[in-house]
């Protein structure tokens, strides 16, 4: 008597997906070749007449052709990507090819209908489209926010220029009075009105530029930024600073505007630092040590 063999339900379905597999390989690895072919035969057509070869030949659209040919550039050495159904293939051909392999990975494309892929595909571009918008928005306040820091930079030059020139008017001005010459007492007073006259539009285009820059704020949490100074050094620095300012000596004078210089310019550079940090990572390490040696060799200076 012969013994009939009942197979289970899940030996039928790894059957049908031993099966399944066997065909998504055969059919990318047709599309391959059919691509290859057409690309020989383009070579070969005369040109302007590859559309009418198409059709009387093959019966393919030129995008159904231009799709088959990309596949045989794209997916013939990629092993990850072999058991994809030909309308998986050409829907993943809009995914950068350096991502591609990933995207298939994460998503377990194999498992998705073609609809399913191309929403998540189509999700994919839509937010990297806003990623993209958000970068180059961020990218040009911060160009913006520079030329403003920049400007208000020369201006705090230019006023601390002014007022130690207007210093020297005023102690020129008392001399001449002094010594009766009132000649050059009345230049030098018309010398100082003028720089009065500067101090004040530069002061002026100073609060101006400082309005616009509190507008333009940078939002970099305190806690993320690790390349800053010690507070103990800040203390020491705002007392010298204090120092400077009730000093009548003109190089401390000068060394007072080009500190603040300093000091404004090496915060804008511990923006930037942290800007490279959260926006290419990868980089961050690089900027951030040519920093230190920076800092490095202005001590060794000192």
């Amino acid at each position: 008597m012969t013994q009939v063999i009942l197979r289970s339900p899940d030996v039928i379905a790894a059957e049908i997906r031993s099966i399944d597999q066997q065909a998504r390989q055969y059919f990318l690895q047709s599309a391959t070749e059919i691509g290859r072919k057409l690309k020989e035969a383009k070579e070969l057509v005369p040109h302007g007449e590859w559309r009418d070869w198409l059709k009387q030949n093959v019966s393919y659209s030129q995008s159904t052709a231009n799709n088959f040919m990309r596949i045989a550039d794209e997916y013939a050495d990629s092993q990850a990507l072999a058991n994809l159904s030909y309308t998986q293939a050409v829907a993943l051909l809009s995914v950068p090819a350096e991502e591609r392999e990933t995207f298939v990975e994460e998503h377990n494309v194999k498992e998705l209908s073609s609809r399913e892929l191309q929403k998540i595909i189509k999700e994919k571009k839509e937010l990297e489209k806003e990623l993209r918008k958000a970068k180059e928005t961020a990218e040009l306040e911060r160009l913006e926010r520079e030329k403003i820091q920049s400007s208000l930079n020369e201006m705090q030059q230019q006023n601390g220029m002014n007022h130690e020139l207007a210093k020297r008017y005023k102690a020129e001005l008392e001399e001449a009075r002094k010594n009766g010459d009132d000649d050059r007492a009345s230049k030098i007073q018309e010398k100082l009105q003028q720089t009065e006259v500067e101090l004040t539009e530069t002061k002026k285009k100073m609060k101006e530029l400082e309005a616009q820059l509190k507008a333009k704020p940078i939002d970099i949490p305190a806690k993320e930024i690790i390349e800053k100074v010690p507070e103990e050094v800040e203390q020491e620095l705002a007392r010298l600073k204090e120092q400077v300012k009730r000093n009548e000596n003109k190089a401390m004078a000068k060394f007072a505007v080009c500190f603040d210089t300093l000091v404004r310019d090496f915060d804008s550079l511990l923006s930037a630092l942290y800007e490279i940090k959260t926006t290419a990572p990868e980089e961050h390490e690089k900027f951030n040590n040519a920093v230190k040696g920076l800092v490095s060799r202005m001590s060794d200076k000192i």
